[in-house]
């Protein structure tokens, strides 16, 4: 799988940078790259915080572990202020132990930590045929690393999406166009509350 890696303008000696890791839901999976909520995020923080730069690693089909591998290379190459975690979905939805999934999410936040970076970490729910208490316990899992690590956390990136037949791709898993605002109205309160904590 090629990194849909992309810098959305050019980094300056000012400029702090944030880090988005993910996987297809932020990799603008079936869209155009400048479709996708990362790119929008990006449009509005030109905005209201324009020396940010951002830089999407995500990739789709990316699981926990696969982010993991390429994590300390990428905070090592961009030094980002802020990471970005929206990563586990794969990870669930091809039965992995979620308890390896917490164990890569811990130490990819740990690595953050240690490069001085501030996590948003973003949660995911799974459809309900994967069984209530799996689908719960993942659910679940975000929460928990957020009490633990004092993280802010969106807790569901799809709220009032997942369920909108008119917002999704026909796989009934990633958002078309029309839902990419909204993933982006559902994450940018959280991840202002982080940038404004850092000023």
């Amino acid at each position: 799988m090629a990194v849909s890696l992309f810098l959305t303008n050019v980094v300056s000696a000012s400029s702090s940078t944030l880090l988005v890791m993910g996987d297809s839901l932020s990799a603008a999976y079936n869209l155009r790259p400048e479709a996708g909520w990362v790119s929008l995020l990006d449009e509005q923080l030109s905005q209201s915080h324009p020396d940010i730069q951002v830089v999407n690693a995500s990739v789709s089909g990316e699981t926990t572990q696969g982010g993991l591998s390429r994590f300390k290379q990428l905070l090592t190459e961009f030094k980002p202020r802020w990471v970005i975690i929206e990563l586990g979905a794969n990870d669930a939805l091809r039965g992995y132990p979620l308890d390896q999934t917490t164990k890569n999410l811990e130490m990819m936040i740990e690595q953050a930590h240690q490069s001085d970076a501030k996590v948003l970490l973003i949660g995911n729910q799974l459809p309900q045929n994967y069984g209530k208490r799996y689908a719960d316990m993942f659910f679940g899992l975000y929460e928990t690393l957020a009490n633990q690590y004092t993280l802010h956390y969106v807790p569901f990136m799809l709220e009032g999406v997942a369920l909108n037949e008119s917002l999704m791709q026909g796989d009934g898993l990633h958002p078309n166009k029309a839902g990419q605002p909204m993933i982006l109205k559902n994450i940018l309160p959280h991840l202002k509350l982080l940038l404004d904590s850092d000023n």
